[in-house]
């Protein structure tokens, strides 16, 4: 049972609240003065303190003020004991933390309502904190399960190829996914998709997503055809049959052989092709998947020059927001590219954390690099 901690410097009044609360079934614990009520306070984790505001040593409202300030006692609910009756005082009490008052002399009915009623919003605050640590725990293994879906960076030697990424969550559950595969001997598959809106339903359907573009599923589709698989995926997933969410997508075929890329992307941003100083914009015209029914859906293609980097991403790494609510944007993260299109995509996470000001991110942060040599 929960237990009440009573601190009073007067034994009468100690004596009196221990046995009227124990006669209506409460355990009942005593401290003398404010550094003995902290100490049993630490032992017991109180449900509910009932402190006296005048006691020599150290006074009720410090010893509001340190129960308040310690995580520990995030629920207890705390009692100032008192005959003070001006609003300046149960200001001065509100302001150290106290959740109530109770008046001297004490009223055996006052007592009995305060104290039920502060044992029931402590254990209404404990079931919610215990609830929201089950399903903080639940998001951090889905988001687990999500990170554990990416794939490996990889380097392809006979194809002078190397993929990298850095993919930084957001504080929910997003719906950032990106995966790169051999489709056969001479189709590389690249690409990155973001779903509308954070948290569970977001990650189920990114994952429902990667696992048809993975094991190729998609009915009557040539995987190697990036407008093919934009619309059969437009097909199968309909914003009204997923609880009106969308995604967008960019998705590449790249042929070693003829060094073709062939693309298609649907409301995604752009990706950016770098050669030395020069910057390439690779984006068709496409609606988001799931947007609107019988969709047709255009592709394009390019020709890959050598030791060139090809850049996919999602909008939460240019999207940033800095403390003016100014806005990073896609042009200085192009400018960035170009300037160091060869350097650690650390670099592209350092400029975006400190143009924000801090290192979390509101969205998800997905970059991708594909360098062909």
């Amino acid at each position: 049972m929960t237990a009440i901690l009573i601190v009073d410097d007067d034994p009468t009044i100690r004596l009196v609240l221990k046995r009227s609360l124990e006669r209506q079934g409460y355990t009942v614990e005593m401290a003398s003065n404010g550094s003995e009520g902290l100490e049993q306070a630490q032992l017991l984790v109180p449900g509910l303190i009932i402190c006296d505001w005048m006691m020599p040593d150290m006074d009720g409202l410090e010893v509001c003020r340190r129960i308040k300030a310690d995580p520990k006692f995030s629920t207890t609910f705390f009692i100032l004991l008192t005959a003070r009756t001006e609003v300046e005082d149960r200001i001065q009490g509100l302001d150290a933390g106290a959740d109530e008052f109770l008046s001297k002399p004490i009223d055996p009915n006052e007592l009995r309502a305060r104290v039920r009623a502060g044992l029931r919003l402590h254990q209404l605050s404990y079931d919610l904190q215990q609830q929201t640590a089950r399903l903080r725990a639940e998001l951090a293994e889905a988001a687990s399960y999500v990170r554990s879906l990416l794939p490996k960076p990889a380097s392809f030697p006979d194809h002078r190829i190397a993929i990298e990424w850095c993919f930084l969550p957001s504080q929910e559950l997003g719906g950032d996914s990106f995966n790169y595969h051999w489709l056969d001997e001479d189709h590389l598959a690249i690409y990155l998709l973001d779903v509308s809106g954070h948290g569970v339903g977001s990650a189920l359907l990114s994952v429902s997503v990667m696992n048809q573009l993975r094991s190729q599923g998609l009915p009557d589709t040539d995987p190697r055809q990036p407008d093919a698989v934009l619309r059969a995926l437009n097909h199968s997933f309909q914003m009204g049959s997923h609880h009106d969410m969308y995604f967008t997508l960019w998705y590449g075929v790249y042929q070693p052989r003829s060094r073709l890329l062939s693309f298609a992307s649907a409301g995604h941003p752009p990706a950016l092709l770098i050669q030395a100083q020069e910057l390439r914009l690779l984006k068709t015209a496409n609606v988001p998947i799931g947007v609107l029914p019988d969709q047709n859906f255009q592709r394009d293609q390019v020709q890959i020059p050598e030791n060139s980097h090809l850049y996919v991403f999602s909008d939460g790494v240019y999207e940033v927001m800095n403390p003016q609510r100014e806005i990073w944007g896609l042009d200085n993260l192009m400018a960035l590219l170009s300037k160091s299109a060869d350097g650690s995509l650390d670099q592209v996470i350092q400029h975006a954390q400190s143009f924000q000001g801090q290192t979390d991110f509101e969205d998800d942060f997905s970059l991708l690099r594909v360098s062909f040599r």
